[in-house]
């Protein structure tokens, strides 16, 4: 009995000189293969590109995204064009003792519509759509730049201890359980409180360096474990074999490769650093005067909410805003760079 052999599917519309394409089921030798046209090529992609994609997908995600940019565009420069259109900069106090009171939105001093203080004053007249922009500026400042300190701090110690491993791996987390069992809160004030400067950008910046110096041990742990499941990969080894240094190692070999949580938890810090200089400012360590963050504004207004309640809605609604729209980009951007997690 002879075996059955697939047979080419009939095309009437084939002319004689065409090229036959043959599928490879069909195929006889390998010669027969050919790609339904030349021209066309695979083109390749990347984890960063892919996960790009997803992160555009998630409707939340690009909402945070683009409410995020915008805040801080208007933070950057919405200041200086208020000062150029109006005259009334941040913590410009009018000269008539008249004007030196709260007006409602949208108010001028006789009680009519005007446009020149869409969000109010404050107590000493100064205009709070200035003041909100530059507290945007500050708390966003606050934000990135504590952890931008505390991602060097963390990615550091956290890599060293996974790769070390040993004793000094031991040794050097026990140090972080040790810091974990202190009030995180607690620590920052002793710190602003021992090195308190006079002059307000010497307080931010001694802000800077407290807020980031504790905020690091949830960092430390989390590339230590990523560390520790990358070390004794492929790439890891022969590294080692070609009498590579071990700090090239660490810092050049696996570090990038750690990114993605990396950048996660970096996206999700900002808004916790940004909501504890809020408390610190509420509690009079944080932002010094003449300058204003979302905080100071905060506890300012909320002295006055029942009498003039926009002095506290518009700075705590703008925070608000900010803080669920990069809890909403960090989200997405978890689910975009492990897809695993976001199926679940």
């Amino acid at each position: 009995m002879s075996e059955d052999k697939p047979k080419l599917p009939a095309n009437p519309e084939r002319e004689p000189g065409d090229v036959i394409h043959t599928p490879p089921e069909f195929a006889l030798t390998e010669v027969d293969i050919h790609p339904t046209d030349p021209r066309e090529h695979v083109v390749g992609t990347s984890l960063w590109r892919d996960a790009w994609r997803r992160l555009l997908k998630n409707k939340l995600a690009v909402f945070g995204m683009v409410m995020v940019i915008l805040v801080a565009i208007a933070s950057l420069v919405g200041p200086a064009v208020i000062k150029r259109a109006t005259g009334y900069a941040p913590d410009y106090i009018p000269a008539d003792a008249k004007l030196i009171k709260p007006f409602a939105p949208f108010r001028a001093p006789d009680g009519s519509f005007s446009w020149v203080h869409p969000m109010g004053t404050d107590n000493s007249g100064r205009d709070m759509l200035a003041r909100v922009l530059q507290g945007g500026q500050i708390s966003l400042m606050v934000g990135i730049i504590a952890t931008i300190v505390s991602l060097l701090i963390g990615v550091a110690y956290g890599a060293i201890a996974g790769y070390l491993g040993g004793r000094v791996d031991s040794l050097m987390m026990r140090f972080v359980d040790i810091l974990y069992s202190l009030p995180y809160v607690i620590l920052v004030i002793v710190l602003l409180a021992m090195f308190r400067r006079s002059t307000p950008v010497g307080q931010l910046a001694l802000l800077f360096v407290a807020l980031g110096s504790v905020s690091w041990l949830t960092m430390a742990r989390i590339v230590r474990g990523q560390v520790l499941s990358l070390k004794n990969q492929e790439f890891v080894l022969a590294a080692k074999a070609t009498g590579v240094s071990t700090p090239r190692i660490i810092f050049r070999h696996i570090v990038p490769n750690t990114l993605g949580p990396v950048i996660v938890y970096a996206t999700l810090t900002i808004p916790t650093v940004m909501l504890t200089e809020a408390f610190l400012s509420y509690l009079g360590f944080g932002v010094q005067p003449p300058l204003a963050s979302w905080g100071s504004l905060a506890s300012e207004g909320i002295q006055n909410i029942g009498i003039f309640p926009w002095q506290l809605i518009f700075p705590g609604v703008t925070m608000a805003l900010t803080l669920f729209s990069l809890n909403f980009l960090g989200d997405g951007l978890r689910d975009a760079l492990d897809p695993q997690t976001g199926r679940q």
